[in-house]
C-alpha cells in the first residue's frame, strides 16, 4: 500500500475541500505574485491540511497549477489534491441570487482531466441564439458575445462568460446518466447558504420542491452550522425516515475556507475545519457519503474518541519468527480482525490480551482450545508488548501466560471465544453472566455512592442490612410472642382444673378446721369460751405464718433481682454496646461518641432493691416478733400472753404462738389430742398457702383471654413489620438498579428490551407442605387429601404475598387463620386427650402460620420479559454484547472480543448489534475477531486486519502475516469481499458500501 493508505486504518485528517487559488476566475483578491505566500499559508496551516479541493468556476486550470507545485516539492504535508469545479444552476434564488454547486473529482486515474473536460463539454448553455459548451474557449466566446465586444481581452471575456454560464439540472442529470466514468468519479456538492445556496429557494411551493430536488441529487451539502449538520443527520427538524423519503437519506456537510484572499487561506470562520476519518484518498470522500455521521466532522478539533490512556497503539511480538510483521499498529476505534479459519485471527487477539494481562490462565477444557495453550510446546522466549497511546508499555511472556494468575488490574476487557460460549451456553450456566451484570450495575453508581464497597454484593449487603436486621428482629419477636401466647393458652386451659383444685382445697380446709375445733369442744362455759378464743388465735397465727412465707418468697425474688442487676451492669449492658459497635463498625464514630451510647439504669436499681429487702426484713421481723418463753408449771394460765392493746390480726407470731400454747392448757386438751391439734394446724396453714396460690393462678387464667388478644395484636404487628422489612429490602435492591435502569430506559432496539426485575418470590409449595405435616389429611374437612391446603393457600395468600403491602399481607393471613381455626383444630394431628402433645402441636401450627422464611427477595435480569436463564444461547449472546457495548459505560478499557457471533444469527447481529458497535467505538477501543460482515462493513470498522497463515510445518508454528487498513482502502475491501459472509440485509448493505452493482 502506498503512503496515502494508513495501516492504522481510518484516522482523522483535516481537509479543505473548498479552497480557491491565485488566479481564480471570479473574486480574485490574491493580487500579483501570490503563489509563494499562498503555498506558504497552506504549508504552515495549523492544524495541518492533508487534502485540498482546489476550486475554480467551470475550470480546473488552477488545480493543475497546484499539482505542479506539489510535484516540484511544495506542500509536503498535503497528500491529496483534487479538482473542485464550482458551477451555477440556471435558476436563481428568491432574492435574485445564484445556486452554486460543486463537482468534486477523483484524481486517481491518469487521464482524469481529459475525461473531466469531456464530461464538462456536455454541459451547454443557450444564449443569444447560440449554444455554448462548458470549456475555456466557449466561455470566452460567451463573454465577448454578451459584451458585444469581439476583441474583449481573454481574461475579461472568460470572467464575463463564467458569470453568464448556467447549468440546467436536466442537462447535468443527462450528462451523468450517459457517463459511467462521471458516476464513478464525480461527487456533487451543493451550497446551503441563502446567498448562493438552496436556502435562497424560499417562497412558493415550486421553489420548495426545486430546493428538495437539488438537495436530493447532491452527495454533499456545503455548510458549517450545527443546526444544518443536525438536520442532514436526521437530528433536527426532519427525522431520519423523512430524510430517506424526501431527500434520499442522510448527507454529510463539508466546509472549506472558500479562500479568495490570503487572509482566508486555510482559515474558515470560527475555525470550523472539515475533518474526515479515513486514508487521505478520494475513496475516503466516497466513504463519507456512506457514513455521514461517523466519517466527517466540522469543528475546531475532531472527535476525541477513546481516552488516550486506554488505547493500544501497537502490539509487538519479539523473538517470534512466525510473527512476520514484528509489530501491528492498531486504530483507536473499532478494529476488526478477519481471515480464513486457522489464519491467526484468534492468535492476534490472545497476544493482545496477554500483553494486557487478560488472557485466560486456567488449564480447563475451555482453555485448552486457546491458541496460547495449544502453541505452548512450540513457544520459546516470545514476548507480547503493547505500546499505549500515552507512551507506556505492558508486556507478557507468551509461554508463561498459562501458568500465571489472571490479574484484577488487566488493562483490557477480554471476551475469549470460550468465555462467550460458556456464558451463552444453553446448559443454563448463568452465574458468570449475572456476576458480570452485577459488576456493571455496581459500576453505574457514582463512586461517592458506593460506601467503599468493593463489589455489588458488598454494596447490596450494606444497603439491605438494616432491613434484614429488622426482619430478623421482628421474626424473633413473633416467636417470643407466640411462646407467650402458648403460656397464656395453657393457663386458660387449666382454669377449670384450678377452680376444682381451689374448691377441693377450700373444702379440705373447712373440714380440717371443724376437726380441729372438735378437739377442743365440750366442757363448761369458761372452757367453751377459751376454745373459741383458741380457734381465733390459731386463725391469726396461720395468717401470720402465710404472710411471713409470702414475704420470704418475695425476699428471695428481690435477691435474684439484685443478682440480675449486677449481671446486667457488669456483663449484659456492656455486651450490648459491644455488639452494637461490632455491627456498625463503619459508622465512623469516635471513642468519645461511643461513650454517649453507654447504657445504664436510669436510677439506682440496686439501692431500690436493697431498700426493699431491708424494709421487707424489718416487716418480717415485726411479723415474727419475739418468741415468748413457755409457761412454768406454777404460772397463772389465766393471764393472756398477747400484747396488750393490740388487735389480734396485728399481733406478732411469737405472741400468737405463746397464746395458743396457754389456751391449749386452759382448754385442757389431752396429750394425744394436742399432737393432732398441732398437726391439723400445720395442715390448715399449708392449705391456706395453697389456696392463696390457686387464687392467684385463677386470676391469671381468667385474664388469659384478654392477654391472648393483646399478644395476638402484637404478633400481627410484628408480622406486619417483618413483611415491611422484606418490602424495604426489595425497594433497596430496586434502587440499586435504578441508575442503570435510567440509562437504558427508552433505548431503541434490543437494549430497550433489557430490564432489571426485583420481586418477592414465594415458596408456596414448601410452606404448604410444612403445614400439611401438621394436619391429618385423612380427617374430613377443607384440608382433607394431599394438595388441598396448597390449593387454598394459592387461592387466598399467594398473590398477596407476592405483591401486597405489609398491611394487606397481615390482614390476609389474619383472615385466613380466623376462617380456618376450627378446620385446623378439627384436622389436628394430635388429639386433645393428650393435652401436652396437643399444646405442642398448637405451638408448631402457630409457628408455621406466622413464619416468613418462604418469602424471599429475588432480583433477575429480563430480556423482552423473559428471564435470562430461560433465553436461547443466541439471545443470551446479544445480552452479553449489549452489556459490554452499551451498558458498561464506566469501563473505558479496550474491549477485545473473539468471534462473538458464533451463537448469533446474521439478522440479529445486523438488527441489534451493529448500531451498538458504531456507538461504542466512539468512546472505547474495540478489537473484534469476526467472520461476520455485519461486524466489519456495516459497523464501518475503523481498521480491518486481515490475518493470513503460511503452511503448517512439523514442530513449528506457521508464519502469520497481518495486512491492515481502512475500508476506504480498495485492497482491504477486496479482502473483505473474499472472506466475509452475511445474511441478506448484510449483503445488500455491504454491496452498497463496497460500491457493487446488483
Amino acid at each position: 500500500m502506498d503512503d496515502k493508505k494508513n495501516r492504522r486504518g481510518s484516522i482523522w485528517h483535516r481537509w479543505d475541500p473548498h479552497i480557491h487559488a491565485p488566479g481564480t476566475i471570479l473574486a480574485n483578491n490574491f493580487g500579483q505574485n501570490a503563489w509563494e505566500p499562498y503555498l506558504q499559508a497552506i504549508e504552515q496551516s495549523s492544524p495541518c491540511i492533508r487534502a485540498l479541493g482546489i476550486t475554480d468556476y467551470y475550470s480546473f486550470t488552477l488545480y493543475e497549477q497546484v499539482v505542479a507545485h506539489k510535484n516540484a516539492g511544495r506542500l509536503q504535508g498535503v497528500e491529496l489534491i483534487f479538482p473542485n469545479v464550482e458551477m451555477r444552476f440556471e435558476m436563481g434564488t428568491s432574492s435574485d441570487g445564484v445556486i452554486n454547486f460543486h463537482l468534486l473529482v477523483c484524481p486517481d486515474e491518469p487521464d482524469h482531466l481529459e475525461k473531466l473536460q469531456s464530461f464538462m463539454r456536455k454541459l451547454t448553455f443557450e444564449a443569444h441564439g447560440e449554444t455554448y459548451a462548458c470549456d475555456r474557449d466557449e466561455l470566452i466566446r460567451l463573454g465577448r458575445t454578451h459584451k458585444r465586444d469581439p476583441n474583449l481581452a481573454p481574461e475579461a471575456a472568460l470572467k464575463e462568460g463564467t458569470n453568464q454560464f448556467k447549468v440546467s439540472r436536466s442537462k447535468l442529470r443527462d450528462a451523468f446518466d450517459k457517463s459511467e466514468w462521471a458516476q464513478r468519479n464525480i461527487l456533487v456538492g451543493v451550497a446551503a447558504g441563502e446567498g448562493d445556496g438552496t436556502a435562497g429557494l424560499q417562497g412558493d411551493t415550486s421553489l420548495a420542491t426545486m430546493r428538495k430536488e437539488i438537495e436530493k441529487a447532491a452527495h454533499f451539502i456545503f455548510g458549517s452550522s450545527q443546526k444544518l449538520r443536525d438536520f442532514w443527520l436526521g437530528l433536527g427538524a426532519a427525522t431520519l425516515e423523512q430524510l430517506i423519503l424526501g431527500w434520499g437519506g442522510r448527507k454529510p456537510c463539508l466546509h472549506g475556507s472558500d479562500a479568495h484572499s490570503f487572509g482566508k487561506v486555510g482559515k474558515p470562520d470560527n475555525d470550523l475545519y472539515t475533518w474526515i476519518k479515513g486514508d487521505v484518498t478520494f475513496e475516503s470522500l466516497r466513504q463519507v457519503v456512506l457514513e455521514p455521521s461517523a466519517r466527517v466532522f466540522v469543528g475546531p478539533t475532531h472527535p476525541i474518541g477513546a481516552l488516550s490512556s486506554e488505547v493500544i497503539e501497537r502490539v509487538t511480538v519479539t523473538n517470534a519468527s512466525w510473527f512476520s510483521n514484528g509489530a501491528v499498529d492498531l486504530n483507536a476505534g473499532l478494529v476488526a480482525i478477519i481471515g480464513a479459519r486457522g489464519s491467526g485471527k484468534t492468535a492476534l487477539a490472545e497476544i493482545i490480551a496477554a500483553g494486557a494481562y487478560a488472557a485466560r490462565q486456567s488449564k480447563d477444557d475451555e482453555a485448552k482450545k486457546s491458541f496460547l495453550y495449544r502453541a505452548a510446546k512450540l513457544l520459546g522466549s516470545e514476548c507480547s508488548t503493547l505500546k499505549w497511546a500515552l507512551g507506556d508499555e505492558t508486556y507478557s511472556d507468551l509461554r508463561a501466560v498459562e501458568t500465571e494468575q489472571v490479574l484484577d488490574d488487566s488493562r483490557v476487557r477480554y471476551l475469549s471465544q470460550q468465555f462467550v460460549d460458556r456464558l451463552c451456553s444453553a446448559e443454563g450456566i448463568t452465574d458468570e453472566l449475572l456476576t458480570e451484570i452485577e459488576r456493571v450495575v455496581f459500576q453505574a453508581h457514582p463512586e461517592e455512592d458506593r460506601m467503599e464497597a468493593a463489589n455489588f454484593g458488598e454494596l447490596l449487603s450494606l444497603r439491605a442490612e438494616r432491613w434484614r436486621s429488622e426482619r430478623q428482629r421482628q421474626e424473633l419477636a413473633i416467636i417470643q410472642t407466640s411462646n407467650e401466647m402458648n403460656v397464656e393458652r395453657q393457663r386458660k386451659d387449666a382454669l377449670e382444673g384450678l377452680k376444682k383444685q381451689r374448691d377441693t382445697v377450700q373444702a379440705t380446709l373447712e373440714k380440717d378446721k371443724k376437726d380441729r375445733q372438735a378437739l377442743v369442744s365440750g366442757g363448761n362455759a369458761a372452757t367453751k369460751a377459751a376454745s373459741e378464743t383458741l380457734a381465733e388465735v390459731d386463725e391469726a397465727a396461720v395468717a401470720r405464718r402465710n404472710l411471713i412465707q409470702a414475704q420470704q418468697r418475695r425476699r428471695q425474688t428481690l435477691l435474684a433481682l439484685l443478682d440480675a442487676i449486677r449481671s446486667w451492669k457488669e456483663s449484659v449492658l456492656p455486651g450490648m454496646l459491644r455488639d452494637l459497635r461490632d455491627a456498625h463498625t463503619e459508622a465512623g464514630l469516635r471513642e468519645a461518641d461511643w461513650k454517649t451510647f453507654e447504657v445504664d439504669f436510669k436510677g439506682d436499681p440496686a439501692g431500690t432493691v436493697n431498700a426493699a429487702i431491708k424494709k421487707l426484713e424489718t416487716s418480717t421481723a415485726g411479723l415474727r416478733g419475739q418468741a415468748l418463753p413457755p409457761l412454768t408449771p406454777d404460772a397463772d394460765i389465766t393471764i393472756s400472753r398477747l400484747a396488750e392493746g393490740v388487735a389480734l390480726d396485728q399481733q406478732a407470731l411469737g405472741h400468737l404462738d405463746a397464746e395458743v400454747a396457754r389456751l391449749t392448757q386452759v382448754v385442757g386438751i389431752a396429750t394425744e389430742n394436742a399432737r393432732t391439734y398441732s398437726r391439723l394446724t400445720e395442715k390448715i396453714t399449708q392449705g391456706e398457702a395453697n389456696l392463696a396460690k390457686l387464687r392467684r393462678s385463677i386470676e391469671l387464667a381468667e385474664a388469659a383471654d384478654d392477654k391472648i388478644k393483646t399478644l395476638a395484636t402484637q404478633r400481627t404487628e410484628n408480622y406486619k413489620k417483618a413483611v415491611a422489612a422484606i418490602i424495604g429490602e426489595a425497594n433497596e435492591l430496586a434502587s440499586l438498579y435504578e441508575p442503570l435502569g435510567q440509562q437504558i430506559a427508552g433505548q431503541p432496539g434490543a437494549l430497550g428490551k433489557l430490564t432489571f426485575n426485583v420481586r418477592r418470590t414465594v415458596d408456596v409449595e414448601g410452606w404448604a407442605a410444612r403445614g400439611e405435616q401438621l394436619l391429618d389429611a385423612r380427617k374430613t374437612g377443607p384440608f382433607q387429601g394431599k394438595g388441598a391446603l396448597l390449593k387454598a393457600v394459592k387461592a387466598r395468600l399467594l398473590a398477596i404475598w407476592e405483591s401486597g403491602s405489609a398491611d394487606d399481607i397481615a390482614s390476609a393471613l389474619a383472615k385466613f387463620r380466623t376462617d380456618h381455626d376450627r378446620d385446623f383444630v378439627a384436622e389436628a394431628l394430635e388429639d386433645r386427650s393428650n393435652l401436652e402433645r396437643y399444646r405442642a402441636w398448637a405451638a408448631e401450627l402457630s409457628a408455621w402460620l406466622y413464619s416468613l422464611d418462604h418469602i424471599r427477595v429475588r432480583y433477575s435480569v429480563q430480556y423482552d420479559g423473559v428471564e435470562i436463564e430461560q433465553l436461547s444461547p443466541g439471545t443470551r449472546g446479544i445480552v452479553l454484547l449489549l452489556l459490554y457495548l452499551s451498558i458498561d459505560r464506566n469501563d473505558d478499557r479496550p474491549l477485545v472480543i473473539d468471534q462473538p457471533e458464533e451463537n448469533l444469527d446474521p439478522k440479529s447481529v445486523y438488527d441489534e448489534l451493529v448500531e451498538r458497535f458504531r456507538e461504542t467505538k466512539l468512546r472505547r477501543q474495540i478489537i473484534v475477531v469476526t467472520h461476520n460482515a455485519n461486524l466489519v462493513v456495516n459497523t464501518d470498522a475503523d481498521q480491518v486486519i486481515v490475518a493470513k497463515a503460511g503452511r503448517h510445518q512439523p514442530g513449528a508454528l506457521p508464519t502469520m502475516t497481518y495486512i491492515a487498513g481502512g475500508l476506504e482502502n480498495p485492497e482491504i475491501r477486496k479482502e473483505v469481499c473474499e472472506i466475509l459472509e452475511g445474511g441478506e440485509p448484510a449483503f445488500l448493505d455491504r454491496a452498497k458500501r463496497l460500491r457493487l452493482r446488483l
